[in-house]
Parts: C-alpha cells; sequence; structure tokens
C-alpha cells in the first residue's frame, strides 16, 4: 500500500524547528508531548482545531460551561500541564503533507500562511474517524453520526426531538445518553450485533467491574426513558423528503425481518472508529490491513516505533481503543523516544505503563470479541445496498455506478474505481464512502486500500501557491 508521495513547489514558507513534532492533541498527542517535554526536549504540539484536547477532550462553549459545566475537566487539566511544561502548542494548524525528505511537514497556519516543521522525532497522534456505511436515505438531513450527535449535545444543540440510534460498537449507549441529557426523545437504540446477550465473551466484562459499572449505568438510564435496545439490528432505509421523517430497521441476520419502523426527525448512525493512518503513510510507514477491522493499520513496536526511524504513531492512529489506551500509548512512545536519546525514564515508570497497557489491550480484546467485526459487518451491509442507493455523497455516485466501475476495471482497487466514477474525490476524500468503496469492488486483483493523498486535508491555496499579488506573505 502506498502514499502518494507528491510535494509540489512551495511558496516561501516559515520553519520552525524542533527536537520531537507531535501531531494531534487529543489524549494521546498531550500525553506523549507532555511527557517528552517533562523529559526536556523541545516539543512543538500541532493540531488543526482551534483548542488542544481533541473531540475527547473538547471543551463546550463558555455558555455552556457556565450552565453544566465542562463534563471532561481532566482534559482541560491535562493541556494545563501540557503548556505549564514548555510545549510549544500551535492550534488551527492543519498538518497536510509531508515534503519529498519525508522529515518535513508542511502545515499551514489558521490564516492559510504555509508553514515547514522540522524535528528530529514525530509523533503521529491523529485519532481516527467514524466508520459510516451507507444506506437509502443516508442523505438526508437529520442523519448524522453518533460523534456529531454526541459533540453538539455536549455544547448544549438538541439536534432533533425524536431519534435513533444505530450501528455497532459500545459508542451507541453513551451517545444516547447524552441525547436524552438534551431533552432528546429516544425511541431506539438498534445494535448490528448481540453484545448484550449472556455468553462466554459477555462473561468476560466481569473482570472489568469498573467498565461493567459504567456499561450498567447507561443501560440504566436508558431503561427509565423507556429507550428500546434492539440487537442483531440494523437500520434499512431512512425515510423522508426534505429531512429524515422515518427509519426502518431490520434483523442484521434477516434483512428481510422488519423489527421497526420509527418516526424520527434525528438519526444517528456509526460502526465504530477507523485509525486516521495517512500522515504515518506520508511518512513512508509500513502498515497491514487488520483482518478483524479491515482498516489499514501502522506496523508499530508495542511503544508504537514505526518501521521509519523516528516516527511514532500512538493513540487511535495506532488502532482505535478507546481514550485511556490512547493515554498509555502517547506515555509509552515518548518514554521510548527519551531512552532513545540518552535521557532513560525510570525502569519503575515503564514497568508500570506496560502493566497498564496489557490490561487495557485485554479490554480491548473483549470489546472486539462482543460486537461484529467490521471486515465482516461492512462487506455485508454493501452488498445489499440497492442500486440506486447513494455510496459517495460529496460526488452523488450510486451503489450501482460503483459496481459497475468496478467491473469494468476487472475487479482492481479502489483507486480505479475512484477514477472511474469520481466516488471518494469529494470534500470528505473518502473518509465517510472508504469502507464501502472498498467493500463494493468486485473481487479481483489489487487492493480494497484508499491510499493517502496529498493535501491530507483541505486548505487554502495560499498555503501551496502563497500570498496573491500585492498580498503580503
Amino acid at each position: 500500500m502506498s502514499a502518494d508521495t507528491f510535494a509540489p513547489s512551495l511558496p516561501a514558507a516559515a520553519e520552525l524547528s524542533a527536537d520531537a513534532a507531535v501531531v494531534g492533541a487529543g489524549p494521546a498527542g498531550l500525553a506523549a508531548a507532555l511527557e517528552l517535554a517533562r523529559g526536556g526536549l523541545d516539543v512543538l504540539l500541532l493540531d488543526e482545531q482551534a483548542e488542544p484536547g481533541g473531540q475527547y477532550y473538547r471543551r463546550p462553549g463558555p455558555e455552556v460551561l457556565d450552565a453544566v459545566g465542562d463534563h471532561r475537566p481532566e482534559g482541560g487539566r491535562l493541556v494545563a500541564r501540557v503548556r505549564a511544561a514548555g510545549v510549544r502548542v500551535l492550534s488551527g494548524h492543519t498538518v497536510w503533507g509531508v515534503d519529498d525528505d519525508r522529515r518535513t511537514l508542511l502545515a499551514a497556519s489558521p490564516g492559510g500562511a504555509a508553514l515547514r516543521v522540522r524535528a528530529r522525532w514525530v509523533v503521529a497522534a491523529t485519532g481516527a474517524y467514524e466508520r459510516s456505511v451507507p444506506f437509502p436515505g443516508w442523505q438526508l438531513p437529520g442523519v448524522v453520526t453518533p460523534g456529531l450527535a454526541q459533540h453538539m449535545s455536549a455544547e448544549g444543540v438538541r439536534l432533533g426531538r425524536r431519534a435513533v440510534v444505530a450501528g455497532s460498537g459500545p459508542f451507541l449507549l453513551p451517545v444516547a445518553c447524552a441525547l436524552l441529557e438534551r431533552g432528546v426523545r429516544v425511541a431506539a437504540v438498534a445494535e448490528a450485533g448481540r453484545p448484550y446477550t449472556p455468553g462466554p465473551a459477555a462473561l468476560g466484562a466481569l473482570r472489568f467491574p469498573a467498565r461493567l459499572a459504567e456499561l450498567a449505568s447507561y443501560a440504566a438510564r436508558l431503561a427509565r426513558h423507556g429507550v428500546r435496545l434492539h440487537q442483531d439490528t440494523v437500520v434499512a432505509r431512512a425515510h423522508g423528503a426534505d429531512r429524515v421523517e422515518a427509519a426502518t430497521l431490520v434483523r442484521f441476520s434477516d434483512p428481510g425481518e422488519v423489527v421497526a419502523r420509527h418516526d424520527v426527525d434525528l438519526l444517528c448512525v456509526g460502526y465504530g472508529f477507523r485509525p486516521q493512518a495517512d500522515l504515518a503513510q506520508l511518512l513512508g510507514c509500513a502498515v497491514d490491513r487488520d483482518p478483524a477491522t479491515g482498516d489499514t493499520v501502522p506496523r508499530l513496536t508495542p511503544a508504537g516505533r514505526a518501521s521509519v526511524p523516528h516516527v511514532y504513531v500512538v493513540g487511535e492512529a495506532a488502532g482505535a481503543a478507546g481514550a485511556p489506551t490512547a493515554l498509555a500509548r502517547g506515555r509509552a512512545a515518548a518514554l521510548d523516544i527519551l531512552a532513545a536519546s540518552g535521557r532513560a525514564p525510570d525502569r519503575g515508570e515503564r514497568r508500570r505503563l506496560a502493566v497498564r497497557m496489557a490490561s487495557l489491550a485485554r479490554f480491548t480484546r473483549l470489546t472486539a470479541a462482543l460486537y461484529p467485526a467490521p471486515a465482516e459487518l461492512v462487506p455485508a451491509l454493501a452488498r445489499r445496498l440497492p442500486g440506486s442507493a447513494l455510496v459517495c455523497r460529496c460526488e452523488c455516485v450510486t451503489a450501482g455506478a460503483v459496481r459497475g466501475a468496478a467491473a469494468a476495471a476487472g475487479g482492481s482497487d479502489v483507486p480505479a474505481v475512484k477514477g472511474g466514477t469520481r466516488a471518494g474525490m469529494g470534500l470528505c476524500q473518502a473518509r465517510e464512502c472508504g469502507p464501502a468503496l472498498e467493500a463494493l469492488r468486485a473481487d479481483g486483483p489489487g487492493t480494497g486500500a484508499v491510499p493517502a493523498r496529498v493535501p491530507l486535508r483541505p486548505l487554502p491555496l495560499a498555503a501551496v501557491l502563497g500570498p496573491a499579488p500585492g498580498e503580503d506573505a
């Protein structure tokens, strides 16, 4: 799986250098930056959001803070420690590419000015995307991902009055509870698997009493509000004209069996998270295809060290496993870098962290056993798509067009399908439709992966071409 390493001829750009550049200011990036700075390294922390914290520690606006407080105050405390440690935090800076030397990061400032960042060590803490799978009607206003619904709820915004939360994974229950807190009536939670049915995997949760108690609290809250919990159930179709008005739920194991139809004005659908490995690919890191998830994941040591010297990948970018694991991965990478820099950290600290990471890994394996494997779930859902269903919402490409292009190309790889249909070439750059494109291509030679391309993110032309004549650089 190769990445597009094309680097355009750049305008004169400001240059910054540091011992370590950390890309991404979520839990993993913050943990890595803090540990590196405490170890005596000069650290740059770049993030495209206006404030550090990532999606997990994103703080609500001032009015919401005054009204309901910060639901994750530990994030604000971590950011404060990072700043106090001397980390140079560059918020609003988008890392969009890598120079031909694969050592220099190309970025754009909040105003669109070009920036080049050189560092001896690069830590990619770029997070994850939500995994979306198309279904008829998913382009209607009111159909959103669970992550967006949770984020808007944390900001005090009520996206609808009556909702269904669907997909797969442990994220669905807290999202449904967040909607309830904003006064949304949640008609049902539809889970594609059967994680709440007693069995060997479910009994394994007894080894993690704190996590089990958290799950029980969500389930109890949903029960108090009369929320139906459907298992082995997926969204077959969203109905509506100008926006979503209803959702039909069917049995995943038997799509001919209609479970329920709910009148809704909000439909939240997502199937977990996918690691955002595009920067790692541009840096030349070896990647593999995870057989359980179907995702492209960097090939790493337990400390997050990639195949390219002096490059580490941490947090959700190394494989989606939750915030506690992301924090631990960030610290582990930093301690490994410090050891390689001759600033050996305390051995006891590294041992304790290793024990912690082993426990977290066991919980991650348990979670994977409880829920359907995305590598099987996504293709199963994609195969059911009627030809008229939109797959790429950005470019309005249907499932029929994708199947036709794949057949014409001899079941070739995703780039061939993209070239024949423009699917995945819109603003999201296949972040939304990528899993479906990979699943819909006909069987045959080639890879199902969507390769990394530059720019990694939409950016102002000034970041590539320089300012217009008469403008200040």
